[in-house]
């Protein structure tokens, strides 16, 4: 199996027996999200963002042991992302920050954002190649059914059921990932 297709908590397990390989994919895999936290959400600049950074998997390095549930690891070093962050803001300036609502506005709601998208990009990774292609140039490029379907070959009468058949293919990976309340196992 590809590290690349392993769910988030066997690449912690395998990260934790030490597999170098795990280790360098954990890293791929939400690099990006830290950079969102530090750029997106602290509007940190960018040699800002890449100390934090570092500091982040370095900690994750280092403490990995102490997560307690391996499927949190997201969760886990979104919040060690944002520790740093103001971590960083308060020792960078010139005045004590003792109030976090003195931070950048809208922190909660810009985590709540890339924790989404983070979402919506593994989800949109266990679809087929067709559908992401399809999903991706009408929501992301905002492309016609017309040009959808001459860039893709499908007649454009055909790529509003392709983007229904998908968008329901998404709901299923959604609703397998998040159990409705009280359902059982």
């Amino acid at each position: 199996m590809q590290l690349a297709s392993l769910p988030d908590a066997q690449l912690v397990a395998r990260c934790r027996g030490g597999d170098e390989d795990a280790w360098r994919e954990l890293v791929a895999r939400f690099s990006r999200y830290v950079f969102a936290i530090c750029s997106q959400a602290f509007r940190l600049r960018a040699e800002d963002s890449e100390e934090v950074f570092q500091e982040v998997f370095a900690r994750t390095y280092q403490h990995l042991g102490r997560l307690r549930d391996d499927e949190a690891i997201r969760p886990w070093i979104g919040q060690l992302t944002r520790r740093l962050c103001i971590d960083h803001i308060r020792s960078s300036s010139r005045e004590e920050i003792v109030d976090p609502d003195t931070l950048p506005g809208g922190v909660d709601e810009a985590m709540t954002t890339l924790d989404d998208a983070l979402a919506v990009h593994e989800a949109m990774a266990e679809l087929t190649e067709n559908c992401r292609e399809i999903l991706d140039r009408f929501f992301a490029r905002d492309e016609s059914y017309q040009t959808i379907g001459a860039a893709l070959e499908i007649p454009s009468g055909t790529i509003a059921s392709r983007i229904s058949r998908c968008l329901a293919r998404l709901r299923e990976i959604f609703e397998g990932r998040n159990p409705a309340p009280g359902a059982s196992s």
